[in-house]
Formats: C-alpha cells, structure tokens, sequence
C-alpha cells in the first residue's frame, strides 16, 4: 500500500469481545437484512427533450447507470460494471446534446454510451484519472477534467477519444466547467494553489485558450457558474457575504450583482428555460426548501417546503415542470416530476419497500443546546417510540457537512431499538453561515469536540435516558471526534464508542490520504510543517492513556480519504496501552461501506456492541 504496510481484511480484539444480549430481539417487523435492502435512485439528469431521464441506481453492490421515461415505467440499465460511489461523492451523467449518448465516469475514466443500446466506450486513455465530462454544443466534443502533473486541467477530447488538447493548465484545480450555448467560451471554478479558502469563477476562450477571472479574492469562494440560456448571463453562488448566495455577471466581468438575499444557503442553481428564473434549493436548518427565484425582482417563491431534502432541480424544456430528487427522515431517496402549475408532485421511483413502509418511523425534533463556551449547537434530536433508557450522540464528517433531515435507515432501526439519537451540528457544521463553518478552522478536536461532549451532558439532562448509558458514534471525521472525546473527557460521559473510517493521528493520516484530501485538510489547519502544534494538539492519539471506555472501530481497506493505515495507527496505541477495543476491517471497500455485505456485517457489531456496552433496558 501506499506506506508500504501490508493490510489484510482481519477481526482482532483487545479484551472480552461484546456478547449478544439473549434477552434482546429485534422489534417486531424489523431486521438488519430489511434495512440493507433500500436502493436509491439519484444523481439525476433530464435530457435535452424531455422525455427521458438518467441516473444512477445504487443496487447488486453496483451504481449502474439507468434511464427512463418521464412518464414513469421500468428503468432500462445502460451499464453492468459501474462500481458502487458514494452517494455524496458521486457525480451526475451527461447527455449530449442530441439526447443521443450520455457520457459517465467509471472506473476514474470517462465513457460514453449510446442511449439506444451498446457497451460504455472509454474515451479517456490520455489520463490516469479522469472525470466530470461536459458535452461542447456540437455533440461531438467534450470537455474533461483530467489529473495531471499534481493539478485537475481542463482538455477537450471528442467522443471517440481522440487525444485531447489542453484548455486549462494553470496551477490549480478546474472544476465545474460548462460550456456557453455557442461553445466559444467555458467557465469553470477553480481553485487557485496558495490559497486553498479561495474559489474562483473563471472564463477561458476555447480558441486562444485565454483565460480571465470573472469573480475571485483572497478567502473568497464563488462557484456553480451557470450560463443563462441566450448566453448573455452567468450565475454563481458565492460566500462573500457569509452565506452561499445568488449573484449574476456578464461573460466580460461587468454588471455584477447579488440576487439573493436570503440570509441562508442557496444551491444547485438551474435556469429555466426562457431565462427569467432559476430553481434553487435552500438550505432551513438541514431541511432544504424548492423554491423559484425571479431574476427581475429576486423574489423567491417557494415550490416545496418541510423536513425533507429536494435536490437537484431540472427544467421541461417547455418550462412545464421539474424533476427533483426527494428524501425525509422517513421517506427514502426517489425521483419525482412537480408540476410547475399547481405543484402536482408525480413520484417516478419507488424506494420504499412494503414491509418497510409498514413500521413507524421517526422524524427528528430540532433542538439547541449550548457548548462550554456558550456557543449555541443547533441539532436534531430522534426520541424513540419505547426508550430503553440510552442515547447515542451521532456527529456527522466532514467536518463541513451536516446533519439535515436526510434518510438514514440505521439511525430508523436504532430508534425502533429504544435509543434515542442526537445529531450535533458541531462548530465546523456547514448550512449555519461562514463564520459558524470556520470556527474549528486552526483547531480541530478542540472546540468542536467539547461540542460534542456538552450534546452528551444535553443527553444525560433527558428524563428517558440513563446518564450512564450514552454511546459516541460516528464515521469519518465523526469517528475522530469519537476518539477526541473518549480520550479527552476527563468526566467519562461516554460508555463506550464506535468509530467507522475515522482517525485519530493528523499528521499520518495527511500523509497518506489522497492528493485532494490533503488540501482539504490544509485549507482547515494549514500544512504540518507549518503548523505541527496543531496537528499534535488535534491528534487524540497521545491521549490514549486516557480511554475508560470500549471502542469498535471499522474501516474499509481501499479507503483513500481517511486511510486504513488510520485506524491501523490507532488500534496499535490502543492495544499497547491495554485497551478493550474490536476492530475489524474489511477488503474491497472504500470509504462509506457501499457493499451489503459490509453494510449486513458492520450493523450487526454495532448492534451487539451497543446492546452490550449500554445495556438497554429490554422492552416490556
């Protein structure tokens, strides 16, 4: 592997193992087999007529690419390989301008298809790793973001992978490139090395490859560019004014101006087709509203509003209607057609499975509480139908993230257990305004860490829950904080911990994570030549002497955004201080658990783990 450590999918334990409790069952209805049987339709894109739509179907441990009609009906599979992406991290097909091909990533290199029945064609040799293709109005050529010479550049290649010519070369990352309506120019975001807060809206000339910033400062971050449909406007987001705003330009860098005003995040953008208004989802606190703002008056009108997630907006060429993805605490992800006259919402895909659909689910209670410095920690907080007297406090990754009113079919089936949940909107949380996402900048498992442990003090406060009986659990940056607050809690409020792909020492881990990790990571705490005190104050792995409680921890073996070797780090300072620990690791996956097996295998050790270390309350 990349240090050079061989490391094999293995079980290993320091201590008695936790048992299966005889006098727990699952509740009736309920099985970790059921809960693992969900697929989810997304990442979607209507095509150019209409009529159909593409998107990929996590399923058979696959994220295949599908279509299908708009009116409904059964998906027509277009790949039989894709390998299963995260969700989160995953990108959105392309249809060529004639509706005819559709280009995706697979594999880190871009392919296309034919809509009418063929194999996926790789038309991205020229790279190691490749992805994001965007079709150039000719139908013909594509726009490819390639890795190169340790920076994304953007080329131009055509459908049948000819060797591409280099558009974009300059120091730095190109992302989210679109071309204008008459293909002459491109804008793009980048990401300017030097300054890893920075984000700039730029535009380059696709014949003298010259490029020009649109919109761009020091610690500014201005992204999503979009071309109006006459070619005469660009829209962006931009976080200037402390949240992720609407703003408009011209292609020649005059006329800038903010649309939006709405003192909250606005995201995935998308003009209608006559230009004069642009759906936008809006993020209230996790739950993320549809909405149409007017580009005349920057009126917002609200489509769809709730506890729930619409994603991902697109417009009827005739303007008659969108296609958004939707999902709730207890509805799971599908796509759906909404009617622009009326909001009639047509559902096209149908996750839910009977026996599912059939059992009470739980939709959170948004709650605030404050940390030791007084900073207030908004969160949602899940309260079981028959408590069993013991919580668990679930931070999410990122850490610029956050916990929303998303579907979460484990935190559902924990719940039906008796355990009561609450996720914390850490400092470091996104969705709250950039001085709320900053405010761990510098510091990592300090602040946002006693975040955590007063959301435990929160817990013990409950008049349902045994103070004595409170778990820590959570994944990727969520399973750091795990080991932050269990070996840096001088009051022991947690009863054991479970930390899935987390880490607990920075420096190693940034070593060894992959290239955009790594910045990821220095636009937070900056470089560790620069800045060791901060690694080594942020890395709960010299404080393991410290740990009083058990800890499970997982990680897949082909994790490249918080590397294996972190957890391997860890698990030896535990088994040389003597701690009770389990940990097992598991061959194939990478970072996320995509695989059933793996999803069957790790519900069933957290399960047994909680079951014993909290020792529920059995239900009556």
């Amino acid at each position: 592997m990349r240090s050079g450590i061989v490391l094999q999918e293995k079980y290993e334990r320091n201590g008695w193992p936790s048992m299966p409790r005889p006098d727990l069952k699952p509740p009736e209805g309920w099985s970790l087999s059921l809960i693992t049987a969900v697929n989810r339709p997304r990442n979607h894109r209507l095509s150019p007529n209409g009529s159909q739509i593409a998107f990929f179907w996590d399923r058979e441990d696959l994220s295949d690419l599908y279509i299908m009609p708009i009116s409904g009906g059964w998906p027509k599979r277009l790949s039989t390989r894709r390998p299963p992406v995260a969700y989160w991290d995953d990108e959105v097909p392309r249809w060529s301008p004639d509706g005819q091909w559709l280009a995706l990533t697979m594999n880190r290199r871009v392919y296309v298809v034919p809509v009418e029945g063929g194999l996926p064609v790789k038309i991205s040799s020229f790279s190691n790793e490749s992805y994001a293709a965007a079709w150039m109005p000719d139908g013909f050529h594509l726009l490819v973001m390639a890795e190169r010479d340790e920076t994304v550049q953007l080329l131009v290649t055509d459908r049948e992978g000819s060797w591409p010519t280099a558009l974009v070369t300059d120091a730095g990352d190109v992302r989210e490139a679109v071309p204008s309506p008459d293909g002459k120019l491109v804008a793009y975001t980048f990401d300017p090395r030097g300054d890893p807060n920075r984000r700039d809206v730029r535009i380059v000339e696709v014949e003298t490859g010259q490029t020009r910033i649109l919109a761009g400062a020091p610690e500014q971050k201005d992204l999503w560019p979009r071309w109006s449909p006459d070619g005469s406007t660009l829209m962006f987001t931009s976080g200037r004014t402390g949240f992720d705003e609407i703003w408009l330009i011209r292609p020649d860098g005059e006329g800038l101006r903010q649309l939006t005003h709405l003192g909250c995040d606005v995201s995935e953008p998308s003009w209608s087709p006559d230009g004069k208004q642009i759906a936008i989802t809006v993020n209230r606190g996790g739950a993320y509203d549809l909405g149409l703002l007017d580009i005349a008056s920057g009126e917002v009108t609200y489509l769809k509003t709730g506890k729930g997630v619409y994603s991902r907006p697109q417009w009827a060429p005739d303007g008659s209607f969108l296609t958004v993805e939707y999902e709730s605490p207890v509805e799971p992800p599908d796509l759906y057609r909404i009617a622009l006259t009326g909001g009639e919402q047509t559902q096209l895909t149908f996750s839910m499975l009977p026996a599912l659909a059939r059992l009470p689910l739980v939709m959170p209670e948004a709650v605030k509480y404050k940390s030791k410095d007084k900073l207030e920690i908004p969160s949602l907080l899940f309260h079981p139908p028959h408590p069993n007297g013991a919580a668990i406090l679930y931070p999410h990754g990122g850490p610029s993230s956050q916990c929303y009113y998303e579907w979460d079919i484990l935190t559902q089936y924990l719940l039906a257990r008796g355990y009561t949940v609450l996720m914390p909107n850490y400092r470091g949380s996104t969705g709250f305004g950039q001085e709320f996402e900053q405010a761990n900048y510098g510091q990592w498992g300090q602040g946002d860490m006693q975040d955590c442990l007063a959301g435990a003090r929160y817990l013990s406060a409950l008049d349902w829950v045994i103070p004595e009986r409170i778990a820590i659990y959570g994944a990727s940056y969520g399973g750091y904080l795990v080991a932050c607050c269990l070996a840096r809690d001088p009051d022991f409020l947690f009863s054991c911990g479970i930390s899935k792909f987390g880490d607990a020492h920075l420096e190693t881990s940034w070593a060894l994570c992959s290239r955009e990790l790594r910045y990821y990571t220095e636009k937070m705490i900056g470089h560790p030549a620069k800045n060791r005190d901060v690694y080594y104050e942020g890395s709960p792995i010299y404080q393991v002497e410290n740990i009083q409680s058990p800890v499970l921890i997982l990680h897949g073996l082909e994790d490249d955004i918080v590397p294996p070797e972190a957890s391997e780090d860890w698990v030896e300072a535990l088994r040389h201080a003597d701690k009770t620990f389990e940990y097992k690791t598991y061959a194939g996956e990478s970072h996320g658990f995509l695989k059933r097996a793996t999803q069957l295998d790790s519900y069933e050790r957290i399960e047994r783990f909680l079951d014993w270390y909290l020792m529920p309350m059995p239900r009556e």
